[in-house]
């Protein structure tokens, strides 16, 4: 389904591709499956750096939140008999402190439109249509393109005529998609599982914990939806939750979980060294032997010359 007054972002969307897809037909064949699969995993990544500083704000909008725990339980058994007056305590804390609890939704949010415009960008490549600026030409190179024997345009439940008039083996078809889907799956449940263990282990008495954990074992299943999304909209979808996954295990090793003291003050936790600093370390390094301490100066006294009489002890008379 097409909606008229997104049309400049299904524009942008097939601009990009082109664009990309151009580039790297200079040195790669344009109807390969491993242009075509460049050209979607480089828009994926283009996307993802672009929203970067999204994904850097909700961060320590969390880390805020996490550092705000210890007051927060406090106001929450200080309040727990007057629900309004405990969440107005809790969002006056959070105001204070820069921190906003729906700053996790900037991401999604920023990934949604990019995400519709590549599904109908794609379905139109599925169905033949050169549209929204595309060439006939661009869009019969993807319906050639094969990734491991799945034409790009295809879906699992598309019909055999329609996969056999893109020289395909309906079998072989279905088994690469079910696998792409299978990956969809594991990669999205890795990455809620990274979050919400985060989460729950910073936050352990959480009220909502428990949806939390429902939510890590049900987000799996709708990857399943993908069942009928063409092969190049499950491969954005796979490359962005590994994209997802690295981005936080790095920023999550960059900021380790705060700790806190008796009175609840954050306590200062050194964070765990990068790839570059665990590197430098293997590497044998030779060191110098200090600099013996100086020794103290020995200044000899020498016995002074004694006269004749003083050494054979006589007296002069």
């Amino acid at each position: 389904m097409e909606l008229s007054w997104l049309s400049w972002l299904y524009e942008a969307v097939a601009f990009v591709i082109t664009w990309i897809h151009t580039g790297y037909s200079t040195f790669l064949n344009p109807d390969s499956g491993l242009t075509w699969a460049l050209t979607i995993i480089t828009l994926t990544v283009l996307m993802r750096i672009c929203i970067f500083p999204l994904f850097l704000k909700q961060m320590r909008s969390s880390k805020k939140m996490q550092e705000l725990a210890p007051k927060v339980a406090d106001l929450r058994k200080r309040y727990k008999n007057d629900k309004q007056r405990m969440n107005q305590e809790v969002m006056a804390l959070y105001q204070g402190a820069g921190a906003n609890p729906l700053g996790g939704c900037l991401p999604v949010l920023a990934q949604f439109p990019i995400f519709i415009g590549m599904f109908t960008v794609l379905n139109a490549m599925a169905s033949g249509q050169p549209k929204f600026g595309m060439t006939q030409e661009l869009v019969d190179s993807a319906g050639k393109a094969h990734i491991f024997g799945a034409p790009l345009p295809a879906y699992f439940f598309m019909p055999e005529q329609d996969l056999v008039a893109l020289d395909a083996t309906p079998l072989t078809t279905r088994i690469v998609l079910a696998i792409f889907v299978a990956l969809s799956s594991l990669t999205t449940f890795l990455t809620v599982r990274q979050s919400v263990t985060r989460s729950m282990a910073q936050m352990p008495d959480n009220p909502m914990a428990q949806q939390q954990k429902i939510l890590m074992w049900i987000s799996p299943l709708f990857a399943f939806f993908s069942l009928n999304f063409p092969l190049g909209l499950i491969l954005y979808w796979v490359t962005t939750n590994v994209w997802t996954l690295g981005q936080q295990h790095w920023f999550y090793s960059r900021h380790p979980m705060p700790q806190f003291d008796a009175k609840g003050n954050v306590i200062p936790v050194t964070p765990k060294p990068g790839m570059v600093q665990r590197l430098r370390k293997t590497t044998p390094q030779v060191e110098e032997a200090p600099a013996p301490p100086p020794q103290p100066k020995i200044v000899r006294n020498q016995p002074t010359k004694q006269s004749r009489s003083k050494r054979t002890g006589s007296k002069k008379s």
